[in-house]
């Protein structure tokens, strides 16, 4: 993996002549292009200013925020991996009412789209959350990060457990205001991600984020210890695509109504094109952007390239189409306003 220290400095921005309608939605978020950040990849975004406009992506995705502010874990909190890297953070951060104060007014004056995640250990603590940013203004949608060990129920993981990542779902959806979609972040340490996936829609989730890191562990051989302090870790990067993308497959099959972010490993243009085309309506950009900061408006360029290579008009006729038993030539050539795609929904239930 290349080292985090190498950036390019340019500071790229979306083509003036636009071939393609790259326009698309999550929920009732409509947005001008498919490509946002990942949680927890670049902060609240204001890192990546100074490589390009933060409001020329579809979104800027917050690293998943607390209520109280967090320490984190012990270092070595990271390490490489081939093709990926190891991440055990501990959700590090200064809470809820430093970001409602600084960040999320930063984000709003430069004109972003604010995903905000959040994370909890209580089904009591993501309910406050979501109530104190209710009273918030600026806000396009939440992404709830179910990845996280529930106290109340012998740490199990909220994510991995049908009834409890409903019970958080429920009563998030139920302290958000109605017109901001609300999505549970996935984990992939599941045996039937379906039913997860079902469940938490059923209480109320407008969509899904697809996914979260897998679990995974680093061994020194030379001190014959876990290299992490933390000693598991997310996995992220290149080497977990195959899953994230047979994830997001699985469920735009079982839920094609459903509108799925799309996320893991995503390096270029045409990685972002196999979301698209497994079901996914928008993608998330993340462990690229540690060694190349201008990540996300350079897919999104390269995804818009490969669209027009391929004969698409717009980013809506290649959603899922890979589920769909008709020729590449059907598919772009069809009259304007056909039936092309299972296109996201609308938020209505």
């Amino acid at each position: 993996m290349t080292s985090i220290l190498t950036v390019r400095s340019a500071k790229p921005t979306a083509k003036a002549t636009s071939t393609v309608d790259m326009s698309t939605s999550l929920g009732r978020l409509a947005l001008p292009n498919p490509v946002l950040t990942a949680s927890g990849c670049a902060a609240a975004g204001q890192e990546l200013a100074q490589f390009f406009d933060v409001a020329a992506l579809g979104g800027i995705v917050t690293k998943s925020i607390m209520m109280n502010p967090r320490s984190g874990r012990a270092t070595p909190r990271m390490a490489e991996t081939p093709s990926g890297m190891l991440n055990s953070i501990g959700l590090q951060g200064s809470g809820i009412e430093a970001f409602v104060e600084g960040d999320l007014p930063w984000l709003v004056e430069q004109g972003a789209r604010v995903v905000v995640s959040i994370a909890g250990s209580t089904i009591d603590e993501y309910a406050k959350l979501a109530m104190r940013l209710r009273e918030a203004r600026g806000i396009s949608m939440i992404e709830v990060n179910i990845s996280c060990p529930n106290v109340e129920d012998r740490g199990q993981v909220f994510a991995c457990d049908p009834r409890s990542a409903a019970d958080v779902m429920q009563a998030v959806r139920r302290a958000t205001r109605s017109e901001v979609p609300v999505f549970a972040k996935l984990s992939p340490d599941v045996t039937d991600i379906v039913s997860i996936a079902r469940s938490c829609v059923t209480a109320g989730a407008d969509g899904l984020s697809m996914t979260n890191t897998l679990l995974g562990i680093v061994i020194d051989t030379g001190t014959l210890r876990p290299v992490l302090a933390g000693v598991t870790g997310g996995l992220s990067g290149p080497a977990i695509r195959p899953v994230a993308l047979r994830c997001v497959w699985q469920v735009h099959a079982a839920m094609p109504e459903v509108p799925i972010l799309g996320m893991g490993g995503i390096r270029t243009g045409l990685d972002a094109l196999q979301f698209i085309l497994a079901g996914a309506s928008a993608v998330s950009v993340g462990t690229e952007i540690f060694h190349d900061p201008n990540a996300p408006v350079r897919i999104l360029a390269e995804l818009e390239a490969a669209l027009a290579e391929r004969g698409f008009q717009r980013l809506l006729d290649a959603v899922g189409l890979a589920h769909h038993e008709r020729s590449l030539t059907d598919a772009t050539t069809a009259p304007e306003g056909a039936d092309t795609a299972a296109e996201p929904d609308d938020g209505a239930r």
